[in-house]
């Protein structure tokens, strides 16, 4: 407002405008005082603040031009926070407030005198046209920006719950090792109990008087002894054949929740023997278990599951023989978007529509892994969805490796 005033000799009453900012600093002044840095305000309160800030601005407009001022875009900025951060009923109010303010503007302001004393006042049908420009990029600004805003808050919560669950697996397949430890640092001190009490027990006095209570300590003894070799080397076994899988069984594990519905399932295996084998990895299960999920939500009768290895490579293709993915859906496969199910087999009542936040998260999850993956439909002579998933075969097989070399140093160490 200084340029313009002294610099560019424009003439409004620029004290009724330093009175407008005046309220602002005083806001805010207040505000520091009230409430410390870190103190967030509810959902009322960060809308009537966004309001303040468009009923200042509609102020300064109106004593500086109205919608002729090239400033009047700024009534998008408080639209575009709200519709970003706050519930869309807030913002569908600031966007009403905004509009009411553009139009009060339209018919009544300040005119703005050019240097000389003439007025600047633009035809009436550029100020309808500006008036236009202001409501409908507000609108779109609310609409748009708020769907995005959603679309990634539903997708933060999904990831959220995601990584909650497989934090949850890897604490349970944890609790084998931390038992089997668990078991190894108890032996020493029970055999010293142990050793203790056969010592009492063969003292003639104290036995006389503590031989039940003896007694009684020598088989919860042998009781913990038990259970002990139950966690050692047995669960260790345990652990190696539950945690490390084939891939025809890997495959195998994540057709069968699916077999129960009207959908044929087919496996097929191809490679040279021995098949790879990883370890059960509560992500990439999660993963391809997404993918054939999906698969047998849009296929017609038939989803076929192919595996095979080379000495490089390992491929897992997941292929149904649905109507595929149309093309607006296929450019946008991996970012959150409106999907429509598989009618026949979705649940009774339930609505036709779901965010495309699965395939997503299979893919976040399977490239942890190591793995690559690749959705497209099927060639022109065929129809359906084709899902390639592919690792290079040391990445398939890296972390069985490292958890078997580390089994390996930790008998060494048990055997010193």
């Amino acid at each position: 407002m200084l340029i313009a005033h002294f610099a560019l000799g424009l003439e409004f009453p620029i004290i009724a405008c330093f009175l407008c900012i005046g309220a602002s600093v005083v806001l805010n002044a207040g505000l520091r005082m009230r409430f410390p840095v870190s103190h967030r305000l509810d959902d009322f309160w960060a809308a009537n603040i966004l309001g303040f800030d468009i009923a200042q601005l509609a102020a300064l407009l109106c004593l500086t031009g109205g919608l002729a001022n090239p400033f009047s875009i700024l009534f998008l900025a408080p639209i575009m926070t709200s519709a970003v951060s706050l519930p869309l009923r807030r913002t569908l109010a600031l966007l009403a407030f905004t509009l009411v303010c553009a139009t009060a503007l339209q018919l009544w302001h300040w005119p703005l005198r050019w240097p000389g004393g003439a007025d600047f006042q633009p035809p009436a049908l550029y100020g309808v046209g500006l008036w236009t420009a202001i409501a409908v990029s507000a609108i779109f600004v609310t609409i748009y920006a708020n769907r995005i805003a959603e679309e990634a808050r539903q997708l933060a919560s999904a990831l959220t719950a995601t990584e909650l669950i497989l934090a949850r697996e890897q604490h349970l397949s944890q609790l084998d090792g931390l038992a089997a430890a668990a078991a190894h640092e108890l032996g020493t001190p029970l055999a010293t109990v142990a050793l203790v009490v056969h010592e009492l027990a063969a003292q003639p006095l104290i036995a006389a008087h503590c031989a039940e209570d003896l007694r009684l300590v020598e088989e919860q003894v042998g009781r913990c002894r038990s259970i002990l070799r139950k966690l050692s080397s047995p669960a260790t076994i345990e652990d190696s054949s539950i945690q490390e899988t084939t891939i025809g069984e890997l495959i195998e594990e994540i057709a069968a929740p699916h077999r129960l519905l009207d959908v044929a399932i087919v496996v097929e295996r191809e490679g040279p023997a021995p098949e790879p084998v990883c370890r059960r990895n509560p992500g990439m299960i999660h993963g391809l278990n997404n993918l054939v999920e999906n698969a047998v939500s849009f296929a017609e009768s038939r989803v076929a599951i192919r595996a095979s290895w080379t000495g490089s490579t390992v491929t897992i293709v997941i292929a149904d023989d649905g109507p595929g993915f149309p093309p607006q859906v296929l450019a946008r496969l991996g970012e959150p978007y409106i999907s429509t199910r598989g009618a026949a087999r979705r649940r009774e009542g339930e609505v036709a529509g779901g965010m495309g936040l699965g395939l997503f998260i299979a893919n976040a999850l399977l490239e942890r892994s190591g793995a690559s993956l690749a959705i497209a439909n099927a060639p022109p002579s065929q129809s359906g969805a084709v899902a390639t998933i592919v690792w290079p075969l040391a990445a398939f097989e890296h972390a069985r490796l490292s958890r078997r070399q580390a089994l390996d140093s930790y008998d060494d160490v048990k055997s010193q």
